[in-house]
């Protein structure tokens, strides 16, 4: 089974691309065991996040099950999720 993109954890709210997204195509997502077809709504560069949901501006990005950063400005479904928009909550040493 060929994928284009893959979620590491039922949490997750975002997938990561296996390969180049052009927008607008309905891609395969491997979520364990099950397949999903998605949308892209923009072009994905390879190994970049793509949201599985609609974010809002603070929410938390979860990748790997984990909490990653949060959201900088609203993000629809089928985007690209990178550091133009989610700024990281890990390693900053201003945070608890």
């Amino acid at each position: 089974m060929e994928i284009d993109a893959i979620i590491l954890s039922e949490s997750d709210n975002v997938a990561t691309v296996l390969t180049e997204i052009d927008a607008g195509l309905t891609i395969k997502i491997r979520k364990g065991d099950e397949l999903i077809l998605f949308k892209s709504a923009e072009k994905i560069p390879y190994g970049y996040k793509i949201t599985l949901e609609k974010i809002e501006t603070g929410q938390k990005i979860i990748k790997y099950g984990e909490v990653i950063g949060q959201a900088t400005t609203r993000i629809a479904p089928g985007c690209v999720a990178h550091v133009h928009n989610i700024e990281s909550l890990r390693g900053r040493g201003d945070l608890d």
